[in-house]
Order: C-alpha cells, then sequence, then structure tokens
C-alpha cells in the first residue's frame, strides 16, 4: 500500500493510477530504481527490492554491475563506429544513459528506447524534447513488428545498429521463449550490427536466487534467472566478442581490473557482432 501519510508519494500515486498504473504491485523497473537509489518507486516495489536482497544480497551488485556493463558496451559500439541504437524495454533512466553515451561525441547518433510501462516511457520521452536523434516506442518488446515498424521511423535498418536487451529478458516467461524473441530481431539487423544482452542467472546460491525468484512471483512479477547455456542460446549461435559470456563486471572493465565485489554481480552478459 502507498502511505497516505507520505504527500508526494501519495500524488505520484494519483498521478500514476490516473494513466491505469499499477502501483500495488511490484513492477521491475521500479524495484531496479530503488535498488539504483532512484526516486520513482513505491511502497510495493521497495518491499520487493527488500525482500530479495534479505534473501540476496548480492542482488545490489548485479544491479550496479549491470548498469555499468550497459555504459562500457554502448561505449564499445558507439567507438566501432555504430550510430543507431535500439534499446530494449529500457526501464527508468539512470544517468549515464545509453543516449548520453552514444551521443558523447557523435550527436547525430539515433537512439530508440523501448518499454511498455507508460511511466518509464514518459521519463524516456523527456530526452526527446530537445534532441531530434531519441524516440520512444511505447511497446511490449514481444511485439516485435510494431517495435520494428515504429523504430524504423528514426533508424535505417540498412546500416548497423546496436541492439540491446540489457537486464530485460528475465522478465520474460518460459512460455514467451525470449531466446525466440531475440531471434525474431535478429533478420532486421545489416552486417556490422551488434546484439547485447545481460541476463541473471541462477548458477550461485541456486536455493536463494530461486527463493527470490519465487517471491517476486507471488507479488505478481516475473523475475526468473537462468542457467549460463540458457543465456547463451540467446545470442542465436552467434559468435561473442571478447571476453565471451561472462558476469557483468568481468566485460571489459574499466582499467582492466574488475571492481573487488565483482563475482558477487550474478547476471551474465556478452556483445555479438551480427
Amino acid at each position: 500500500m502507498t502511505d497516505p501519510g507520505n504527500k508526494d508519494e501519495w500524488e505520484r500515486h494519483n498521478r500514476w493510477t490516473a494513466l491505469g498504473i499499477r502501483t500495488d504491485i511490484p513492477h521491475p523497473a521500479r524495484v531496479y530504481d530503488f535498488i539504483l537509489g532512484g526516486k520513482d518507486n513505491f511502497a510495493a516495489d521497495r518491499e520487493m527490492a527488500e525482500v530479495g536482497l534479505k534473501l540476496m544480497p548480492e542482488m545490489r551488485e548485479s544491479s550496479l554491475g549491470n548498469r555499468a556493463f550497459l555504459v562500457r558496451a554502448v561505449r564499445f559500439m558507439r567507438d566501432a563506429g555504430v550510430r543507431q541504437f535500439l534499446d530494449i524495454g529500457t526501464g527508468l533512466p539512470t544517468s549515464p544513459n545509453t543516449c548520453e553515451v552514444a551521443q558523447d561525441g557523435h550527436p547525430e547518433s539515433r537512439v530508440v528506447y523501448v518499454d511498455n510501462d507508460p511511466i518509464v516511457v514518459r521519463h524516456a520521452g523527456a530526452w526527446m524534447a530537445d534532441n531530434e536523434n531519441i524516440a520512444v516506442v511505447p511497446a511490449d518488446l514481444r511485439d516485435v513488428d510494431e517495435v520494428l515498424s515504429q523504430a524504423g521511423r528514426l533508424l535505417d535498418f540498412s546500416q548497423p545498429v546496436g541492439l540491446m536487451f540489457v537486464a530485460v529478458l528475465h522478465n520474460i516467461a518460459d512460455a514467451d521463449d525470449p531466446a525466440g524473441i531475440v531471434a525474431r530481431y535478429m533478420p532486421a539487423l545489416a552486417p556490422g550490427s551488434y546484439v547485447v544482452i545481460s541476463h541473471s542467472t541462477d548458477e550461485f546460491a541456486q536455493e536463494r536466487v530461486r527463493a527470490a525468484s519465487r517471491a517476486a512471483t507471488e507479488r505478481g512479477a516475473t523475475w526468473l534467472p537462468r542457467s549460463k547455456d540458457a543465456i547463451a542460446a540467446m545470442f542465436g549461435g552467434r559468435e561473442l566478442l571478447d571476453p565471451g559470456l561472462v558476469l557483468v563486471s568481468h566485460w571489459r572493465p574499466e582499467g582492466g581490473v574488475p571492481d573487488p565485489g565483482a563475482d558477487r554481480a550474478w547476471t551474465y552478459c556478452g556483445v555479438a557482432r551480427v
């Protein structure tokens, strides 16, 4: 429940519910926002985060490590000459965001954010106010044709694109075939494109991780950490760039040396050339 004694939160609750958004069940983007120290979250999100952190304290390192990986992966693609980015399931915009990194030194870079949460779309839309090279697609990532159609209004799919699924596919149920969803995007990409994936894993402390996953399910959310092999399969057999599929804090760390808590960031990641 939202605390009626917290005026600011109650006002935000009213605004969000007016848009048809449930604030009484946790949303992955808002849980992630809370763990990263943001303010775009409600009591249900904080309670879910606190339960998750109690069962799996490594969730904090995983979230921070994943965000740092996003920055390094976008920087790599930018420096490799990619000037178009399709960020699927972008979540709430934590700085530095995809567009900030992609357009650093290259303001002509085009970025399309995709999310099905109206609040995420509203926040991401703020980036568009003074920047014609940013667009937001309000769609579910499973609606591949719709996403590509709308993204194509800004992106030129005859040129390389950085396709990003950063910490989003673990919110997709097995029945929806996350690997199959990624595969449906691939034909749209020109040679020289890249696909970036990060995904929580259940290969460490399985009982605790799976208990946290069950806690999410009990609260109406979906968070399904998977095995390294299952995550690797999402790349559809494409060869991963060095260092391959590794924990997020081990993917080309700053200065070449992972942070001391790198092994506690239980999220695998990789970048493959298309």
